[in-house]
């Protein structure tokens, strides 16, 4: 599939058409889902917005509340390969980007061959991921931040589009393993689904309780998504706003006078640089969703809390008094004057 010309380079009629065609997209993948996923709406759209801005989702959520069957609808409607694994605290790194073996051919030769793991895929759903032991949890890094897995001396590249959507339980801590600060860095967004509203858990009912369970439509490919990708991209952004993203990034870190007095108080560390380069593509996202051919600064700030509340840590006086990084994250918001 040849490159699409970036956003810049069109004329103002072709850019018109680009931006309603990703919008149209967009709300058709987002509709897709919704006939097989009740409600989470937002959960839905930053999903999307994820997965098109090009990073990962760590998704946080109680038992049975649909994480997994999430992630399948979406591997469905964008006709993505689908892998999951289940992690567990005996979960071996082999287990995840695979294994170098042993093969003896028909005239008795032996070599040796790599047999690849379940992360050679488009959409890996990493299932409970803080029961694997850090070690473990290490074999993503390579992948999720440099697409390639390394076994031995030898350089693996995953095929694009690749999405990890990594999911963990908040209410029960024992057994598991907390995910170290570089892990949590790679990913783009910490996205909290919501328990279901009465209403919603009668659709709930209503749809899987029945004999014919709902199906998605397959509406995309995966070159389809990188096309839209590229629109991203070449999304132009104001220097006003880079430098909103930028203030909105310094204002999490406890030693800068851009924090406001309970990010000092409360905050160990602040977003690194990825947090910054995170606002600016979520906005991008966020813009075009919404037909816009700009970023606004409505956009970089409703993209904020899924973006940095699992790049702002807490001390310990923090932990201690129960404080919610997305309370800071709306304090620094309202604190930080728009351009």
């Amino acid at each position: 599939m040849t490159s699409s010309p970036s956003t810049a380079e069109l004329s103002p009629a072709d850019t018109e058409q680009r931006l309603h065609d990703f919008q149209v997209q967009f709300d058709r993948a987002a509709a897709e889902i919704g006939k097989v996923i009740v409600g989470q709406k937002e959960t839905v759209d930053a999903l999307l917005t994820c997965l098109l801005a090009g990073g990962h989702v760590l998704l946080e959520g109680i038992p049975g509340i649909g994480k997994t069957k999430l992630v399948q609808t979406l591997g469905d409607v964008l006709r993505l390969d689908f892998s999951r694994i289940q992690f567990t605290p005996d979960l071996m790194p082999g287990d995840i980007i695979g294994t170098q073996i042993l093969q003896e051919d028909e005239h008795g030769n032996k070599s040796i061959a790599f047999r690849p793991g379940p992360i050679f895929t488009h959409l890996l759903l990493a299932d409970e991921i803080n029961r694997a032991t850090p070690k473990t949890q290490s074999a993503l890094l390579e992948a999720m931040q440099e697409r390639t897995v390394s076994v031995g001396d030898v350089t693996h590249r995953l095929d694009e589009p690749f999405f990890v959507l990594a999911t963990q339980n908040p209410l029960e801590m024992e057994g598991t393993f907390p995910l170290p600060e570089a892990q949590l860095d790679r990913f783009f967004m910490k996205l909290r689904m919501t328990f279901p509203t009465r209403d919603e858990l009668r659709e709930i009912l209503d749809r899987t309780t029945g004999t014919r369970e709902p199906v998605a439509d397959r509406i995309l490919t995966a070159d389809g998504v990188l096309d839209l990708r590229r629109t991203v991209r070449a999304l132009p952004i104001a220097d006003e706003l880079m430098d909103f993203a930028i203030r909105l990034t310094l204002a999490t870190h406890p030693e800068s006078e851009l924090c406001t007095a309970n990010v000092r108080r409360f905050a160990r560390i602040g977003a690194s640089p990825r947090g910054a380069q995170g606002l600016v593509l979520a906005g991008k996202v966020h813009a075009l969703m919404h037909g816009r051919a700009h970023v606004a600064a409505a956009d970089l700030q409703a993209m904020a809390p899924p973006i940095l509340r699992h790049r702002l840590l807490l001390n310990f006086e923090g932990e201690a008094e129960g404080i919610d990084t997305d309370d800071l994250i709306a304090e620094i918001l309202e604190h930080t004057p728009a351009p």
